[in-house]
Parts: structure tokens; sequence; C-alpha cells
């Protein structure tokens, strides 16, 4: 039987079969054919019929609670995890230097908790780590050359192969950053459900980048306006970095475009612009909604015809099926 804290839902819209009818204490499936054997994993299985459960969002304060209820009675009365709880969300963000992407991935990950992936970071634990492919990474770096497409692709997808990547979605920064990048993680069917892309003036790109000042101590970025040192101590000691000068500031920017431009052909219907030039608070906020978003599609898509189980065509033992209205 359905646990209490259900019998408030409505078993309605249900599909007409042959093997489909309301649960109840008394109906049971056929059993199975003595010429058919269940394997170890389905021994467990309760012989009852699921109907399709529709609860619809609304003025219902338990709605969410109840839709998750109904998945979790599903997936253990079948034993099979239904489509919408493996998906996760996968989310590459881009942005030019300085258009704040650094802070934004934060956000994005304490609010969705999805895996932060950079490139960066990656090829620094590579090479921390003595692997073999950080090993040929240093070679390039060390020589003054860019690392080859195809060693970064090889970290990236090496990563995202990671248990907490598949469960728990990922969130990659700064990648591909080429078309030939892009091309290869499509040869791969590694795609993202959204391209966010920072939009910032090239004039505010330049003033946040040249007014950058780095804490050597700590590793802290200030800007000499934006975001000044707490301590005339602090502000002694600040730096420049070599890169952010006005002339290597505006090549990075042109080369940032050039490639910018080419990978759009690539996630052209999913990339979303977000104006980068306000501030965090009211970036993230589009972000969010935009990443919201996406999440109920994913899981409208995955939960409209996908979560349908006819495992007793095969082995006699019940089909599950499952509708949510979002």
């Amino acid at each position: 039987m359905l646990p209490a804290s259900l019998s408030s839902l409505h078993s309605t819209n249900v599909r007409t079969s042959p093997y489909l009818s309301p649960l109840s204490s008394s109906s049971s499936l056929p059993s199975p054919s003595p010429s058919l054997s269940l394997a170890p994993s389905f021994s467990h299985l309760h012989h009852r019929r699921l109907v399709s459960f529709n609860t619809v969002r609304g003025n219902n304060p338990l709605a969410t609670k109840a839709e998750r209820r109904v998945l979790f009675y599903a997936n253990c009365k079948t034993g099979v995890t239904c489509a919408s709880t493996c998906e996760p969300l996968k989310v590459m963000i881009s942005g030019a230097p300085a258009s704040g992407k650094g802070t934004q991935c934060e956000l994005i990950v304490q609010k969705f908790g999805l895996v932060h992936i950079s490139t960066g970071d990656l090829l620094r634990a590579e090479v921390s780590a003595g692997s073999e492919i950080g090993n040929k990474a240093k070679e390039f770096m060390n020589a003054g050359q860019l690392v080859p497409d195809e060693i970064v692709t090889a970290m990236v997808t090496a990563r995202l192969s990671h248990e907490d990547a598949k469960t728990k979605g990922w969130l990659l920064d700064g990648y591909p950053r080429s078309f030939a990048q892009a091309q290869s993680l499509e040869n791969l069917k590694i795609r993202p459900d959204v391209y966010v892309v920072l939009d910032v003036p090239d004039e505010i790109l330049i003033d946040r980048c040249v007014g950058r000042r780095l804490d050597p101590e700590t590793g802290k970025i200030y800007h000499l306006t934006n975001f000044p040192p707490e301590t005339e101590e602090i502000k002694a000691r600040l730096v420049t970095r070599p890169d952010d000068t006005e002339e290597k500031v505006k090549s990075r920017l042109e080369i940032y475009k050039q490639n910018a431009k080419a990978i759009l052909s690539t996630y052209s219907n999913i990339t979303k612009k977000i104006d980068g030039n306000r501030p965090k608070e009211m970036v993230f906020a589009d972000i969010e909604s935009l990443l919201s978003q996406a999440k109920r599609e994913k899981m409208k898509k995955t939960t409209a015809g996908k979560c349908f189980y006819n495992l007793s065509s095969v082995m006699g033992i019940s089909v599950c099926y499952i509708t949510l209205k979002m």
C-alpha cells in the first residue's frame, strides 16, 4: 500500500494498459513464468501495479515533498532508478578576463552543488601530482608553449568521468576555448544543458584588469577603486600581475573574442548571455533564474515518458510509470 503521506495525491490520468491498474492491496501481477528466472537484484520486488501519479505544483505547499516521495516509493518498489534522479545539471560558463567569471562560479557551486572544473586548476593539479598527463603538459609549459588540445581535453574528460561529476553535475569553467576543443567534446558526446556567457564592455574589462592588484602572501585579488585593500599594510605589499597591463589586456581580449565567436556556433541553441556589468548579486540573480529554469525543464523531459519501465513484458514483474506535472 502507498504510504499514508501520499494518500492525498490523486491517481488520475492512468495509462490504459493490460498491465496497469490502480494500486490496491489485492492487485497483483500473475506469477512469473517458470521458464523465466529473476536476477538476484529483482528478487525482492513486490508484484504490484503502480498508477501514474500527476502532482500539480500550485497552491499545495506539500507538492514538492509529495513528488519526491512518489519517486522514492517507486524506486523502492521496483528497484529501478527514475531518469529524473540521475540526470544532473551540466553547465559551461565563459567570460573575458575580469568579467567576474570566478566569482559567479563560486556562487553557482554554493547554490546548485555542481562540481567546479577549471582547466587551469586541472593543469596545476596534474603537474603537481606528476601524472603522465601532467608531465606531458609540463614539457609544453616549460617551453613556453600552449598545452595541446588533446592533452587538455584528456584531462577534462577524465575529470568529468569521476563519480562526483556524474552524480552532482558539473560546471565547466573557461573550457572549451576554441572550436577544436568544442568539437572534441561534441565527438565524445559531452554537451552542457546551458552555455552561459558573461557580457561586459571592453572598456570596463580593461579598467578592471589594469586596476587589479595581487596580494602575494594570500593570493587575494584587489582592485584599487572597486575593491581596495582593507589596510595600509596590505596595500603596501600589493603587486600588479604581469599580464594586467593595458596592452596585454587588449591582446587577451581580442584572442578571447575570436575564440568565443568560433565556439558559439557549436552552442548557439543553448547560449544565454548575461549582462556582467552589474553588481555580482544582480548578475547571479539572473544566472540562478536561468539555471533553475534549465533544471526544471530537464526534469520535465526526463519524466515525461522516459520513466517508463515495462518490465512485465520481459520478466513478469511490475510496471512503473510516473508523470510529474511541474
